[in-house]
């Protein structure tokens, strides 16, 4: 295994790894614990998000030049491909949505529940999904 194959399955896996932890462990059990509201579970969501999304597209880079250096077949570039695209769907168009609702959440305003948060959650799981793919292609490959 080269170098650059090394990386890129340490990438795609961390990465794999970090959406999991966060998307589908933290996010939903922190509005379980004692005494954290709607408003600050949505608040400290924001911050982790932002930060969660910040190195995704760290890792997101370092995949595009794994793929721009030819590394991967097909199928594992399909994969990759996808899991960018849903990360820059999420940033782009989702999460700015996602934003308004939980400003007027935080402020106090009874904002109407977003359906958002559920295109939101579907494009985790493609991601994941194309992460778990693209990675063991790339282990296969190697």
């Amino acid at each position: 295994m080269s170098i650059v194959s090394a990386v890129a399955v340490a990438v795609v896996f961390v990465w794999l790894g970090m959406i999991l932890a966060i998307s589908f462990i933290e996010a939903p059990l922190k509005f379980r614990a004692p005494n954290v509201t709607l408003a600050i579970g949505l608040g400290i969501g924001r911050l982790v998000f932002r930060a969660l999304n910040t190195l995704e597209a760290g890792w997101a880079a370092i995949v595009v030049v794994t793929i721009v250096l030819g590394l991967p077949g097909a199928g594992t570039t399909v994969a990759l491909t996808v899991a960018v695209f849903a990360l820059a769907v999420q940033v782009i168009a989702v999460r700015p949505q996602l934003t308004r609702r939980s400003d007027a959440v935080i402020a106090g305003l009874d904002a109407p529940r977003s359906h958002a948060h559920y295109v939101y959650i579907a494009l985790e799981v493609v991601k994941a999904i194309a992460l778990l793919v693209g990675g063991i292609a790339l282990l296969a490959a190697a």
